[in-house]
This record gives C-alpha cells, structure tokens and sequence, in this order.
C-alpha cells in the first residue's frame, strides 16, 4: 500500500516515483545502485565523479596515475572520469529498462567538472534524463543542460543561494529547471553547503527553509510544475507528511542518499555496510577537514579522529621579533626558525616527546605536529595529485590557470581521491573517510534492518512507498 498523498510524477516524459537516489560521491552509487532504483519506478543516479570502468572479466580497471607532472596525471583523470561515468550510464540505462529515469551526479568543485560533464553527455544522448549538480555554485549547469536536451536540478543549502543562480543563469534556461534540491547541511552525507552564516552546531528545521526557497521561487517566475527534493535526514516518509501536498512548499520530491547504501546493488564493500549497522547517534560529525573547504559530514572513524587530533596539535608561530615574547621552537632544524610563545613550546615540546616529532607547516601561519611516518605519507600524498578538485587545499593544486591555488599546501587536509577510491573497492573503512547522512544511526533501530536483513532495492523502494 503505498503512503497517503504519494503520487507518480511526470518527469522526462514518464511517469515516476517523486523518490530520488542520491548520487554519492566516488562509486558509492553506479549502475548497479542506479539501474536497480530506476527499476523500482523511481529516478536512478549514477555518480560521474571518478566511476569505474571494467575490464573483459568485469573487473574495475585501477585508475593508477604513473605520469611524471600533475597537468598530466589531471588530463589522465578526466579521461578515466569521462569513460567509466559512461560506462556506467549505459549499464544503469540498460537496467532500467524503460523504467524509472536516470540521472547523473556531478559535484561542481571536481576537477575539470564541465569537461566530464560535456563528454558524458556527449557519448550518451537520449540515457539521461537530468543532472544534479552541487557543491559549489554551478552556474554553467543551465548552458551545458540546453545544450545536450536535459533537465537540470542544482542542489542549494539556501534560497538566497538559489537566487544568485536564478539571476546569474538559470532564468535563461527555465524550461529545463526539472527541480532545485535543497540539501539540508546539517543532515545530509557527504560535501554541505554551510555558509558563514550558519552555525555548525546549531541546525536549523528544514521547513522554514525549504518554504522560503519556494517564496523566492514563486518571487522569481520559477514554474509551479518545478519540484523542491528534500535531501539529507529522509527516513520515513510518514515523518514528512506535513510536508506531501502542502500548499505552501508546492510539489515536494524525496532524495535518499543513506538508505540505499545498504542494499544489495549498492556497490559498496560488505565490510562497510556492516560498519553503517553500528553508527550510533551522534557517530557522524560534521567536519572541516576536507580539501575543497567545504563542511562534509562522515562516520568517526580512526581515519577522522586522526585528523582532529593533529589539527589540536597546532600553535602559531612568527618571524624572528615580529612578536614580542616569542623564541625559537628549537635550536635546531627548521624548527629554530619558528618563533613561539614559550607555553606553546612546551605544549609542543610535550607532542614531540610522544613522538611527534615533524612539525609541519599550514596556510595559515600555524604548525602542526605528526609523526615521521604520518609525514611521509602527507607529503608523498601532496606530491601524487592528480587534480581531483578544482581547488585542492591539501595539495595546492587548481584545475586551470597556473594549476596553483599560490597556498601553501595544507596537511592539515587529506588526499580525497585516495580514501575515496579504497573505501570504494574494499579498503577498511577504519582507515578512510566514511561518508554518510546523520540518520546513518537508524540502521540499528529500524526493524526493517534486523537479523543483518538487506533489501533489494525494489524491496527498498516498496518499504519508502508504505510510509516506512
């Protein structure tokens, strides 16, 4: 029995569930995940970002990158991104099989974002029916979407953010605005849209939200037939039936990001799915660690927990008399040229008696303290870039120009791709960044889940259709 109020929707000519895949990150959705959810009569998401590509066997062919410079390893990049996302998509079409629709997943801050983008449509006319595309301010998302005869639907944290684009773009090309997502950035997995504004610790009720991204629509000529996705924290549907046939939202949409990670398309490692069934509330923390500078949210594992204690082992430092008080950290190395306030040279005299002995530079006038090994790793990581981002803080590395963001590299960040790309193809996730919403903690508690039960998807899918 499917949940009062729930109803087919028109989109790209078909009708299709108002229940949206999220498109996570680095193959944590494919074909599989997509075809599968596109199936289930809802709307499937492959993820362009870096996806796979097979061998004869059907075996992920490593993206290895053995070139000499970063410019290199980056065009190497975009051609692996460019053919497994299009791999993926024929798969996931075929799948479908005239069900459902299915859409890609771009991030805007991926490295050489618009020249994937531009490829995969290219090599896929007629398979995809739109593309979803956030972190960052996609304003060219409008222009590529005319020009391959898809429908586009940015995700915004804000109506204010919304509105930029709706000035700077997207009323050129309104016909194809399908729908806006409004990814909630308190809730939802993975890369947030947290403005300075906004407090990390203080989240904030989508309603008020997605109601006023509405009035600025209707403010804006946006058409009623425009969908909002509400993305991040959907569980239940019965819990957002205040929100299905509500005059003042308009036509409302579900994204689920989390829920699908434990199925048995989703392509994720078993090891993984077993560890999402422990996440307790309050396991998954909003960070500032990633490399694009954005808030993302992830599972605490040691790999995060190792990050927030070498950003604790931090102090300032200066130039020689630039601040009164200060002396060397050491007399000798490159620590006798970093000047410190002494109560922070014993703090890092402390760190380095437990081994901590390799400080290392940031941006932002401060040095943080690891070990020889965990040094070694950070700038043998730094030196393997191959461009994944636009902009990389941890590696200095810009997709365009001089391919320098002129930064100091941060070690303060991570390689994104590396952790990524193993999580992805069986890495412990001990020792990777986990992605996941912030209702990952419901594994555990829904019946559903109980006796390590996974669904299908299309078993998935009907259980989100009763309301459950």
């Amino acid at each position: 029995m499917t949940f009062k109020g729930l109803q087919p929707i028109l989109y790209g000519e078909r009708e299709v569930w108002p229940l949206v895949e999220g498109g996570k990150g680095v193959s944590a959705t494919n074909h599989a995940s997509s075809g599968a959810w596109a199936a289930a009569g809802g709307i499937g998401t492959v993820s362009a970002v870096n996806a796979d590509s097979y061998d004869e066997d059907g075996n992920p062919i490593p993206q290895v990158y053995p070139q000499a410079t970063r410019k290199e390893r980056f065009e190497q990049l975009v051609r692996y991104a460019i053919d497994g996302a299009t791999e993926q998509v024929k798969r996931a079409y075929e799948i479908a099989d005239g069900k459902g629709a299915i859409n890609i997943n771009v991030l805007w801050e991926q490295g050489g974002a618009q020249q994937v983008l531009e490829g995969v449509l290219e090599n896929c006319p007629g398979l995809i029916t739109g593309v979803t595309c956030g972190a960052g301010m996609p304003y060219k998302l409008a222009e590529i979407a005319a020009r391959h005869s898809v429908y586009y639907l940015p995700i915004v944290s804000s109506a204010r953010a919304f509105r930029a684009l709706w000035k700077r773009s997207y009323s050129k090309v309104p016909d194809l605005l399908a729908a806006v997502v409004y990814e909630d950035p308190w809730l939802a997995g993975g890369h947030n849209g947290l403005s300075n504004a906004e407090d990390p610790r203080k989240p904030e009720d989508p309603y008020p939200r997605v109601k006023a991204l509405r009035e600025t629509m209707r403010a804006e000529g946006v058409s009623e037939d425009t969908a909002i996705v509400m993305a991040g924290g959907v569980w239940f549907l019965r819990e957002w039936n205040d929100w299905i046939d509500n005059p003042e939202l308009g036509k409302i949409m579900f994204q689920f990001g989390t829920r699908p990670l434990l199925t048995e398309e989703s392509p994720i490692p078993q090891v993984w799915k077993d560890m999402l069934r422990t996440v307790e509330p309050g396991d998954v923390l909003l960070h500032q660690f990633s490399p694009t500078g954005f808030y993302s949210s992830a599972v605490k594992t040691p790999f995060l927990y190792d990050l927030m204690h070498r950003s604790e082992r931090q102090i300032p430092i200066f130039k020689r008399e630039q601040e009164e008080g200060t002396i060397p950290l050491s007399d000798h190395g490159k620590a006798k040229y970093f000047w410190v306030h002494p109560g922070d040279q014993r703090k890092a005299l402390a760190w380095m008696h437990e081994g901590f002995t390799e400080a290392l530079k940031t941006p932002d006038d401060t040095v943080v303290f690891v070990t020889p090994e965990s040094a070694d790793q950070i700038r043998a990581d730094q030196q393997g870039c191959m461009g994944c981002l636009s902009h990389c803080q941890f590696s200095s590395w810009k997709d365009h120009d001089d391919h320098t963001t002129g930064r100091l590299a941060d070690p303060r960040s991570f390689c994104i791709q590396k952790t990524l790309q193993d999580i992805a193809h069986g890495g412990d996730p001990d020792d990777n960044l986990a992605f996941a919403g912030h209702s990952a903690y419901r594994f555990k508690q829904d019946p559903f889940y109980s006796n390590n039960f996974t669904p299908t998807v299309k078993e998935l899918v009907e259980r989100i259709l009763t309301g459950d």
